[in-house]
């Protein structure tokens, strides 16, 4: 490839977001990288970056590049460390991305895994937006619901959540325990913000539950626990999540029709590489006890 020197370049600008730290990474001079930055918007056609006072912050078209080249990287990254006898070093940046509403389990686990591998870089990334393996968007993927069907993906079976109704202490002691689904006039409940999730406990509140009577709604999944931890209604939560001694109360126990399945999903390209296979093992072995379980 002619212009992978520019690439390069660019990759590293929109990653560091200056001219002066692409340079220091690529032990260029300055006034180089910003003759491959021209020479490749101009061969494009596209602004790549948008020039600012502090520095860089790449376009959209910068963004697509910014991945394809990020995942190009890994793997000449790994192939170099293969010719050079180095293949089992684990580092670099390692993008993780899953649902909303699992950091409480995946957070620590993380943490265990950059403190075995301290030259790794974690990001953790939660989002409505479906992350795009092919274009290098992340290296590590928990999807729920059924097996994931984009092409050229590595899909393996997780973890099958189980979730509960539960209510707060204060809650219960001030409006009651409900008989769910029989008597629940008179509840509050708090629920996601989003009619068209596909979650089992979303549609079964969608169906069940009366509308007026979910008196909080929220996109973060975090902000619904605090709710239902805060008194203000009942909510689904994980089961995983009971940690909270006496405050959090089964109002009604999971139902297999709640549960919901996780899937690990890796692209093929990369799915061999060192650092994901030292991840996808590390995180499987620090859930063993909760597949057992089934969470």
């Amino acid at each position: 490839m002619d212009n992978w020197d520019e690439i390069r370049t660019a990759y590293q600008v929109a990653r560091l977001g200056t001219v002066s730290g692409a340079a220091e990474v690529l032990g260029v001079h300055h006034a180089t990288v910003i003759r491959h930055i021209d020479a490749l918007e101009k061969r494009l056609g596209v602004k790549l970056f948008q020039r600012h006072t502090r520095g860089y912050t790449a376009t959209e078209a910068g963004q697509d590049l910014l991945r394809v080249a990020q995942a190009t990287d890994d793997q000449f990254s790994q192939l170099s460390a293969r010719i050079k006898g180095r293949g089992n070093e684990v580092s670099g940046e390692l993008v993780v991305t899953t649902i909303g509403g699992l950091s409480q389990l995946l957070v620590p686990i993380l943490a265990g895994f950059q403190a075995e591998y301290p030259d790794v870089q974690l990001r953790y990334l939660t989002s409505m937006r479906l992350f795009r393996l092919e274009y290098g968007e992340a290296h590590v993927a928990i999807r729920a619901g059924s097996p994931p069907q984009q092409p050229d993906n590595v899909v393996q079976p997780f973890l099958t959540l189980k979730s509960a109704i539960y209510g707060s202490r204060e809650y219960i002691d001030r409006y009651g325990m409900p008989d769910i689904p029989n008597r629940m006039a008179g509840h509050r409940f708090v629920g996601l913000d989003d009619q068209a999730s596909r979650a089992p406990f979303a549609q079964w509140m969608r169906e069940t539950v009366p509308a007026h009577q979910v008196v909080f709604r929220s996109g973060d999944t975090r902000a619904v626990r605090q709710a239902v931890l805060s008194g203000v209604g009942m909510g689904f939560l994980g089961t995983y999540e009971r940690t909270d001694g006496g405050d959090l109360v089964e109002v009604h126990p999971p139902l297999e029709e709640w549960e919901s399945r996780l899937w690990l999903v890796t692209h093929m390209d990369l799915h061999r590489t060192t650092k994901v296979q030292a991840f996808l093992k590390y995180l499987k072995d620090h859930t063993e006890h909760l597949r057992d379980e089934v969470v």
